[in-house]
């Protein structure tokens, strides 16, 4: 397995299909449906914010996204919206969207999701990523990474708690959970050295 910064360019139709099967049923309702999905993700991935795993292959099998002020992995904005949705798909979609939107603070370096292929799940992959999440981190300056997990995803949850993540909080969307098919997501901070 390779861990390396920022994702190649034949890899980014990959990356999009596999940040689709990570993060569909979370986004389905809002993104859908899922040709329109695949493109708008395509047109705002951003690969100086992610470190990707290639198996020895070179095929792409994993990838973890970051956020700075700077921008993040997956982010956009309404031109880029609308561009996928039109006018009215990309008004409802934004709104949406920006209650879910997580703040770059300046004490801990922010994830922007990671996901690891499925026929490579089990091998390691999301240790070493998250790994090289904390080595960016603290090259960067920080001292922890955060990130959020929602309460349906218990393989995720179980995988940072085993990479030295402890739980900071809880917060509960309420009605948005009709839109995101989640009703709360856990805020969770590991330590870097």
């Amino acid at each position: 397995m390779i861990i390396v910064p920022g994702l190649r360019d034949e890899d980014r139709a990959r990356a999009v299909s596999l940040y689709w099967q990570a993060f569909g049923g979370k986004l389905g309702r809002v993104l859908g449906p899922e040709p329109k999905a695949l493109a708008f993700i395509g047109r705002v991935l951003d690969p100086s914010h992610a470190i990707s795993a290639r198996d020895a292959a070179g095929q792409l099998i994993g990838v973890a996204g970051f956020k700075t002020h700077l921008g993040g992995f997956v982010g956009g904005g309404f031109s880029d919206l609308r561009a996928i949705y039109g006018l009215f798909g990309a008004l409802w979609r934004a709104a949406l969207l920006a209650l879910l939107e997580r703040d770059v603070e300046n004490e801990r370096f922010l994830m922007d999701g990671i996901f690891v292929d499925a026929s490579a799940r089990g091998q390691g992959v999301g240790t070493k990523l998250l790994d090289a999440v904390a080595r960016e981190a603290h090259e960067r300056g920080y001292r922890e990474v955060r990130l959020d997990v929602i309460d349906s995803n218990f393989r995720a949850r179980a995988l940072y708690l085993r990479c030295g993540f402890t739980v900071i909080g809880t917060s509960s969307i309420g009605p948005l959970s009709l839109a995101f098919g989640f009703r709360s997501a856990t805020t969770m901070v590991r330590r870097v050295n």
